[in-house]
């Protein structure tokens, strides 16, 4: 039976405002519940949730409706809609995405436009904060009700200043501060992180890892990286570079990769060596073209897909024998090519990882698709936004 924080009379204002607030995130992670899975999630007590849900609601912050749980009524609660609008963007090799999203986790508006190889960052970042005004124009909305905007870059970062961490990641980025540079042109609060850490806080929270502790996300896409999410939580590692697949070594002799080591599994399973491989048969094409030719049966194509996914899939064991993740879920351009590259990846892990006898993590695709990381950046808003007494701050 959950118990209430015993305070004493002069803390109880305190403590109403932690209990409101501790609601309150609990409906914006989960986007919405009912009275009786917020007291479970809470541990507070029933009584306690029902007093502060009507004095969140009358204030403009929740909204409640009636449902039914096993049968039976129940009041679910989710966060008004009055209560402003967040942004995500996502800047992706090939691609530049951006939504709207109410904190209920629902997308109101999204647009993807593509972008040109080694894009400028002004120009993208130019491009980013115009796609948010007119979103925001063609919902009905303005810059005043945007509470904040989550960033999913496809590099590792330096989460409080949105510098790229690791040279030659993202060509062109290098002295860019992402977060600093948007939020002079949207007068918002901006949020920055990489976009395959914030894939796996999708997926670990809307996807499907969302009945999973521990998580081990992995983007095949132009390049390979990764999120973890242990115990709930989204690990990033000291300085912000943990999940970079990409760059771990797998051939000393290799050729030279764009962050300066040799043989690094980027330049096996990235787009430049995957290319390679069918240029020979299919002449100019590009990744989603080989993908596609994949998922409809191409056999050459989904041979080089299987085969990137196996060397990854190496890569990925190591990880697995080293945390022991719940789940392993596998997104990215790739995963669109099915159980070719999921499968293929499953087998790998399975073959290299440490040998379990009673368990093991599973491998399968993520729920969220392509639209993961934009989901993720969305996510990431929510989170940063403390909304209490219908305000942000």
């Amino acid at each position: 039976m959950p118990r209430d924080n015993v305070a004493s009379p002069g803390s109880q204002t305190s403590l109403r405002e932690a209990n409101r607030s501790r609601i309150v995130a609990a409906v914006k992670r989960f986007g919405g519940l009912t009275q009786v899975e917020l007291a479970a999630a809470t541990g507070l007590s029933a009584a306690t949730v029902s007093t502060i849900v009507k004095e969140l609601a009358a204030a403009g912050v929740v909204e409640t409706a009636t449902t039914s749980r096993s049968g039976r009524r129940a009041l679910r609660v989710t966060i008004a809609r009055q209560a402003g609008l967040v942004a995500g963007v996502h800047v992706g090799p090939r691609s530049l995405a951006v939504a709207l999203g109410d904190l209920a986790h629902d997308v109101v508006a999204d647009q993807t436009l593509p972008l040109p190889v080694d894009h400028r960052a002004d120009t993208t970042l130019d491009r980013a904060a115009l796609l948010v005004v007119d979103l925001l124009e063609k919902v009905g909305a303005s810059l005043d009700d945007l509470l904040s905007v989550g960033v999913a870059l496809s590099s590792p970062v330096d989460a409080g200043t949105g510098l790229v961490t690791v040279r030659g990641a993202l060509r062109g980025w290098d002295d860019v501060a992402v977060g600093q540079v948007l939020e002079k042109r949207l007068a918002r609060p901006v949020h920055v992180d990489a976009d395959a850490s914030l894939g796996a806080l999708a997926e670990h929270r809307l996807g499907a890892g969302r009945h999973t502790r521990d998580l081990l996300y992995v983007r095949l896409s132009y390049g390979t990286s990764a999120g973890l999410v242990l115990s709930g939580r989204l690990y990033r590692g000291g300085s912000g570079t943990a999940g970079q697949l990409g760059h771990v070594q797998v051939d000393p002799t290799g050729p030279m990769c764009r962050c300066g080591n040799r043989g690094c599994l980027d330049t096996e399973v990235g787009e430049t060596a995957l290319l390679d491989l069918v240029r020979p048969a299919l002449g100019e094409v590009t990744l989603r073209d080989v993908v596609r030719r994949a998922r409809d049966g191409d056999p050459g194509c989904a041979r080089v897909l299987a085969d990137a996914s196996r060397r990854a899939g190496q890569v990925v064991a190591g990880i697995v024998t080293v945390v022991d993740p719940q789940l392993v879920v596998v997104g990215g351009e790739l995963a669109q090519a099915g159980d070719v590259v999921v499968g293929a990846l499953r087998e790998s892990v399975r073959r290299h990882a440490l040998p379990h006898r009673f368990s093991s993590a599973d491998v399968v695709a993520g729920s969220l698709g392509t639209q993961a990381e934009l989901i993720g950046a969305l996510e990431l808003a929510r989170t940063e936004t403390d909304v209490v007494e219908g305000v942000a701050r």
